[in-house]
């Protein structure tokens, strides 16, 4: 599975590097044909939500058709690996997930560098994720969960995927707490929730989007979740970090990159642009809707954000032998 994922990647990236000739750039960008914003996940997930609620504000701003391209799999690398390999011209730009801060350690072999092809725009925002259980669950409280956590068999959770951030965090905690947890990977959210729903996998972790719905309905019970300061989507549940593990902060986050070698002036414009959409009440609401709590700010703040993560959770995934589905 893992040389297919390589060799499709690869595929891709060398196909768009022949495929891309010498650009020069535009007196005028970005007047010479429509923007693409390449979403690196299928439609339906939150990566193209969030792609499509910049589009048409960033099309009015700029003048400018912007069209959104879904270009998934192998956990967003194949999305990102055309943009990399796309003129570093100003009309292609990839929106990814926090998986493209995993996937430099979890995927051997990437045909393109993710910190010297891609060159960060703007960090969109962040989001915590949930550590939940079923409301009949015997796990009332995050402290029942480390208790069982410690003891020899350990404790159950599931997550969206073996890779997953969520899979990555819950790692991360067991190694800094000493305890043992048995990951059970599931297909994405909605096989996941379901089991969790009905008992069959007794903590589940996810992001807020995903499991905040069965808790308002009370079907899960939210018992901590990962970011060093409580969500405001439910601030009545602790964080990790204030549960016994002091500086804990696993944050899901989405941002907007470009192809390195992109020219300075279009990247600085391209960010204004952005922080003016991301300060717009109405998409501020709708990405709120989804968990996603607005960051923005500078190319040069979100460049030391990924590149941290990349760092943090390459030891994680390294430390763990952690390997993808």
């Amino acid at each position: 599975m893992k040389r297919q994922i390589q060799s499709l990647v690869f595929s891709i990236f060398a196909a768009a590097c022949l495929a891309a000739p010498p650009v020069a750039l535009a007196q005028a960008w970005p007047t010479k044909q429509p923007i693409k914003l390449i979403a690196v996940f299928p439609p339906g997930g939150s990566v193209d939500q969030v792609a499509r609620l910049l589009a048409q504000p960033l099309s009015v701003q700029l003048g400018q058709s912007v069209i959104v391209e879904n270009k998934g799999g192998a956990s967003g690398s194949i999305g990102a690996a055309a943009v990399a390999a796309a003129p570093p011209d100003g009309y292609t730009f990839a929106v990814v997930f926090d998986t493209h801060g995993v996937n430099p350690s979890l995927i051997p072999g990437l045909p393109f560098d993710s910190k010297k092809d891609l060159t960060p725009v703007l960090l969109i925002g962040t989001g915590a994720m949930v550590l939940a259980t079923q409301t009949e669950s015997n796990f009332k409280t995050f402290a029942d969960v480390v208790a069982a956590a410690k003891l020899k068999s350990g404790a159950n959770y599931g997550s969206i995927g073996s890779g997953s951030l969520g899979h990555l965090a819950m790692a991360l905690l067991a190694k800094s707490g000493g305890m043992e947890f048995q990951h059970i990977p599931y297909k994405g959210g909605g096989p996941l929730m379901n089991d969790a729903l009905a008992g069959h996998v007794p903590l589940a972790i996810g992001s807020v989007f995903l499991v905040k719905p069965h808790i308002d309905s009370k079907r899960v019970r939210a018992l901590a979740v990962t970011t060093s300061a409580r969500s405001p989507h439910l601030p009545g549940v602790p964080t990790m970090a204030e549960s016994g593990f002091a500086g804990f902060d696993a944050p899901a986050w989405w941002a907007v990159l470009a192809p390195a070698k992109t020219p300075p002036e279009i990247l600085k414009r391209m960010n204004e642009e952005l922080n003016k959409i991301l300060r717009q009440p109405d998409v501020a609401k709708r990405l709120d809707a989804q968990g996603i709590d607005v960051v923005a700010g500078s190319s040069d703040a979100a460049r030391v954000f990924i590149e941290r993560q990349m760092d943090v959770w390459g030891k994680v995934v390294k430390d763990n032998n952690i390997k993808a589905d």
